[in-house]
């Protein structure tokens, strides 16, 4: 909690979800246990953890939990396992790959998809934005009005992903993209041979203890 308290904000994903989502959260927000927590304020973190590849490795290495017998995030086989981008990976401060044009590619294509997810979820027509009485709070979002409190009601991640308009399969299409390319892979990649690669490299790093 000490490395996210430092910083602006983190990125979190529910233990137990149907869809594998990340969102950015305030570092004044105190997690509770229902939420994996990446103590990471970089977009390019952001991406990669939200790209098909991490959500393939996190499905095929996670639990399953529930009536709906949905995936669960275990951190220890999933997060601490997954391969990420020579030269991206999370021990290395995000200010120092800040230049790479591997780096910028994927942060500019999360920092997009994620500007088009809160708009659908926030509309500017809708609600709001009234700043917390209490210093140094984020603001908080309110409805215009009863109608739109009950349109907003219905706006959540889990629904858009159930959804799964064009426009959110375009900003996906164009971050897996850039992940790819950040691997050196081409940007249609097939599951199957992305998944060797991915475990080719994970051994590969494993034996140099690294």
């Amino acid at each position: 909690m000490a490395r996210v308290a430092g910083g602006g904000r983190y990125v979190a994903t529910p233990t137990v979800a149907k869809h594998r989502l990340f969102r950015w959260y305030d570092a004044m927000v105190c997690p509770d246990h229902q939420l994996i927590v990446t103590a990471r304020d970089d977009h390019t973190t952001f991406g990669i953890l939200h790209s098909r590849f991490h959500e393939a490795w996190a499905i095929g290495l996670c639990t399953w939990l529930g009536v709906g017998n949905d995936p669960r995030y275990t951190p220890s086989t999933t997060f601490e396992t997954f391969p990420f981008p020579e030269g991206l990976t999370p021990n290395i401060p995000a200010a120092d790959y800040a230049n790479d044009p591997r780096a910028v590619a994927i942060a500019e294509a999360a920092r997009r998809l994620n500007e088009l997810r809160e708009t659908w979820l926030n509309p500017p027509d809708l609600i709001d934005r009234v700043p917390e009485v209490v210093p140094g709070y984020p603001g908080r979002i309110l409805p215009k009005n009863p109608e739109a409190a009950a349109v907003l009601k219905t706006r959540t991640l889990t629904s858009l992903y159930n959804q799964r308009p064009a426009w959110l399969d375009h900003a996906h299409r164009d971050l897996d993209a850039a992940v790819a390319a950040a691997y050196g892979w081409p940007a249609d990649i097939g599951e199957d041979e992305a998944l060797a690669r991915r475990l080719a490299l994970d051994l590969e790093r494993t034996a140099a203890g690294r």
